[in-house]
């Protein structure tokens, strides 16, 4: 058994050098270079720019649906983010520095006021946090009553776990992970399964320690194909930008099975609106 893990390793090692994006090569995870970089292929892949751009509609009309009271709107964990195209109101965050970002904060210790937010938007972000408790605690603090947070993050399903198992050195995906806190630095050693260890696992754990939010929806998404032959911003594309109709049509009729299929999944919390009382 342990023969045929060296195996393995050594087989997925090769195959993600061969498929890595070369633009990437030596570079550190944790760098303010990896942003620049990301940037820069994210505005070169249509594709990838076009499953992106579904995500931001996506929280934008989560927003609208699940969400009430009135002040800012903030990406966490923003990076390459392309969001301000799409929405110029939303203030970009990162906690690493970068030119076309608002604010570089640390989503453990905001520096927004209290009751001073609307919504945060979260785009596989949450599962590098070292600290769960901490952050559903910040939400708890900044959020207005109403207010929410929706997380675009790695999903458990039989594909994703295949896949996020091996596709990436410097993250791990254990759904076994005892504890929500991990040793994760901006980008290296975070464990992508932290979604479901926290929203699915450990649900009722999640309930009983922060009463104060509320999972209002949890579901797969079905823009995994696009996602993963245009290569995100780490691989090569394996197929032209032309070809993303034709997928497309692809994820329409997998559809009955995309909790089989899926990449990612969407988990919308909400702080408790206030009572009216009587």
């Amino acid at each position: 058994m342990e023969q045929e893990q060296k195996v393995e390793s050594g087989f997925m090692q090769r195959l993600r050098d061969r498929l890595a994006e070369p633009r990437l090569a030596g570079i550190d995870v944790d760098s303010d270079a990896l942003i620049v970089i990301h940037r820069r292929i994210l505005g070169e892949k249509k594709m990838m720019r076009e499953v992106v751009r579904e995500i931001y509609q996506t929280c934008t009309d989560l927003d609208r649906r699940y969400l009430s009271g009135t002040g800012h709107r903030v990406e966490l964990g923003a990076g390459a983010s392309l969001l301000k195209e799409f929405d110029p109101d939303v203030i970009t965050t990162d906690i690493k520095w970068a030119r076309h970002l608002d604010l570089t904060i640390d989503a453990l210790a905001m520096p927004f006021a209290d009751a001073s937010v609307r919504a945060f938007y979260g785009i596989e972000c949450f599962h590098h946090m070292p600290d769960a408790g901490r952050f559903f605690k910040e939400l708890a603090r900044t959020l207005v009553p109403g207010g929410g947070c929706i997380l675009i993050e790695p999903y458990y399903g039989p594909v994703a776990r295949l896949l996020f198992k091996r596709l990436f050195a410097s993250e791990d995906f254990d759904p076994a992970q005892k504890e929500w806190n991990q040793a994760a630095g901006p980008m290296r050693g975070a464990n992508q399964a932290l979604s479901y260890v926290v929203f699915t696992r450990d649900r009722k754990r999640f309930d009983a320690n922060h009463p104060e939010l509320s999972v209002l929806l949890e579901r797969p998404l079905d823009n995994y194909l696009r996602y993963l032959l245009s290569g995100g911003l780490n691989f090569r594309a394996l197929v032209p930008s032309a070809c993303a109709p034709l997928l497309r049509l692809c994820e329409f009729a997998l559809k009955p099975i995309h909790r089989v299929v899926a990449l990612h999944h969407v988990i919308v919390l909400r702080k408790q609106p206030k009572s009216t009382g009587l």
